[in-house]
């Protein structure tokens, strides 16, 4: 059957998580976490000479192609057994280990997916700083490992951007502020055209707010099992955190109230099965605010990324800034705290504001940075 005739198959790889199904559809039909378990037993058999061992060596590598498991599977099979050992073959963005990533395309593929890559075109998705070595090996092992009759490898703040392309909307220029699991970039775009030498990375994203919360728990003392804690963080970051307007007033708010801002998570340890709970106090304003005040988490990176959109938009052609303080989005899974957006627009305005008051001349009158865009790429690149 022709290819053309079948919806195309789209892969968002992502550092945290996966998101794939087919072109046409409003939702990926699968969300995974990006991580393979392998099997250590048959990675590291046991060295034999003669015969019998080169067999026993060449049986332990096909089996270490068939025994592997990808996304959930993989987490709880490393939980469940100690021969099972975690990859992860995308960090910050970038693929590093192209073998894990080759056996994830292929569970995603035929387990997930159940299509036969030759009756499909494939849409892969890359960040913004890939280098083109990268783009040439996903080209091989698509072409040459499953056989595949079109790939088209996209920058995911472009898929964003041109989610929201509609007729009564034409506008393909913007500033794409992609803040991911792994990764944050922040990607002029101008008539679908990346503007390279502008792009801003920031070395904070969701996986840094999880660890900040981990860290605040554990320097309270909270009474949370050490071998669940990242997963419990992770979940108190994506169910009770968001976005204050001021910091010492929501420490005034936690302090005056404590019963109705204060949550409280209830968990059961993994060894034991004995249920435990713990407070969730400050850190539920404190996890997001890493974005707007870096110097509380990190010493290594003290610029706010309101500051880093400014940057990357003055960075652009001048006949194009306008356009793109009209028009910033936000995909990825951290920027949906709650008033996100709002505390984004607020502090750009503040920027751009105190800008023109010290210029002298006004060219063009007044500036608008618009209501911006909240949405997840998971679901943005698939409308």
């Amino acid at each position: 059957m022709d290819p053309a005739a079948r919806p195309a198959v789209v892969i968002d790889n992502g550092s945290g998580y996966t998101k794939m199904g087919f072109a046409g559809n409003v939702e990926p039909c699968y969300i995974v976490p990006t991580v393979v378990a392998l099997n250590e037993s048959f990675l590291n058999p046991a060295r034999t000479s003669s015969k019998a061992g080169w067999l026993a060596q060449h049986n332990a590598g096909v089996m270490a192609d068939l025994d592997f498991f990808i996304g959930d599977e993989a987490l709880e099979r490393s939980r469940s057994s100690t021969t099972y050992n975690l990859s992860y073959p995308v960090r910050q963005g970038q693929v590093e280990n192209w073998d894990s990533m080759e056996r994830f395309w292929q569970q995603c593929i035929f387990n997930y997916l159940r299509c036969d890559p030759e009756d499909h075109y494939f849409l892969l998705t890359e960040s913004p700083l890939t280098a083109p070595e990268s783009r040439e090996y996903t080209g091989e092992i698509m072409f040459e490992t499953f056989n595949v009759p079109g790939l088209y490898i996209a920058v995911n703040s472009v898929l964003a951007l041109a989610a929201g392309y509609t007729t009564s909307k034409c506008e393909m220029t913007g500033v794409v502020v992609d803040v991911g699991d792994g990764a944050t970039h922040v990607v002029p775009v101008a008539e679908g055209y990346v503007i390279g030498s502008s792009i801003k990375s920031v070395p904070i994203a969701g996986k840094d707010v999880t660890l900040f919360v981990q860290q605040l728990m554990r320097e309270r003392g909270e009474n949370v099992p050490p071998e669940d804690s990242f997963d419990v963080a992770r979940k108190v970051k994506e169910m009770y955190c968001y976005t204050s307007s001021d910091i010492v007033k929501e420490f005034n708010k936690h302090d005056k109230e404590p019963s109705k801002y204060i949550k409280q998570w209830r968990g059961i340890k993994p060894k034991t099965g004995a249920p435990y709970s713990c407070d969730i106090g400050y850190e539920r304003f404190l996890g997001p605010e890493v974005f707007f005040n870096p110097e509380i988490y990190s010493n290594d990176f003290t610029t706010p990324l309101p500051a880093v959109i400014d940057k990357c938009i003055q960075s652009a052609p001048i006949d194009t800034r306008r356009s793109l303080y009209k028009n910033i989005v936000l995909s990825g899974g951290s920027t949906m705290f709650k008033d996100f957006h709002r505390r984004l627009q607020r502090d750009i305005k503040k920027i751009v504001d105190a800008r023109l008051l010290a210029s002298e001349a006004r060219v063009g009158g007044e500036l608008k940075v618009s209501n911006f865009i909240s949405d997840v790429v998971q679901c943005i690149i698939y409308q």
